[in-house]
């Protein structure tokens, strides 16, 4: 087990259940997945750079990336229905707690003039959208071997059901939310 989930049974399922008059601890809300989603429209051409990308997500989430593909054609973007034009994992158990420890411990605080995680990022359900500029933030990836520089999204489902006690979550799990003055 990973610190931060031994954290969160042992230290923020109480406080959850505390702070939310919670009588069992499996009504306290939990992480029950992230999702890490690359979009590779401007890649298409070139199937090396997508075999980068691929590489890369394998290498930072520690699964293969599912390719997803265009549910409609639009014009101005040059996409037809059914062609590839991204990526996404989705991480459960072991891997999901493996990712987050690496995204919150070292990840997140490798980006340059990071102040924290705003508020809004939380939405109105509790889950957290984080949207990453370069891949290269992870200690997997080696700036040397890096051909092409790439962003991604990352979604943290929980079960919390307001944005209040998924802040509450994210907060007592050690995430850096940028607090408003």
């Amino acid at each position: 087990m990973t610190s931060i989930r031994k954290k969160y049974n042992k230290e923020v399922v109480g406080k959850l259940k505390q702070q939310f008059k919670l009588k069992n601890d499996l009504a306290a809300p939990r992480i029950k997945k992230v999702i890490v989603n690359v979009g590779i429209g401007k890649f298409l051409n070139d199937s090396g750079k997508v075999d980068d990308i691929l590489q890369a997500i394998t290498t930072i989430t520690g699964q293969k990336p599912l390719m997803t593909q265009a549910r409609k054609s639009i014009a101005g973007f040059k996409i037809r229905e059914g062609l590839k034009v991204g990526m996404k994992v989705t991480l459960r158990g072991k891997r999901m707690w493996n990712f987050i420890e690496r995204l919150v411990g070292t990840a997140l605080p490798r980006i340059r003039d990071f102040h924290g995680i705003k508020e809004s990022a939380v939405d109105s359900h509790g889950n957290l959208n984080i949207g990453i500029k370069e891949h290269m933030i992870f200690p997997e990836i080696l700036a040397e071997e890096v051909r092409n520089i790439f962003g991604m999204e990352v979604t943290i489902v929980t079960t919390a059901n307001k944005q209040e006690e998924g802040m509450v979550l994210f907060k007592a799990l050690g995430f850096p939310i940028e607090i408003k003055e």
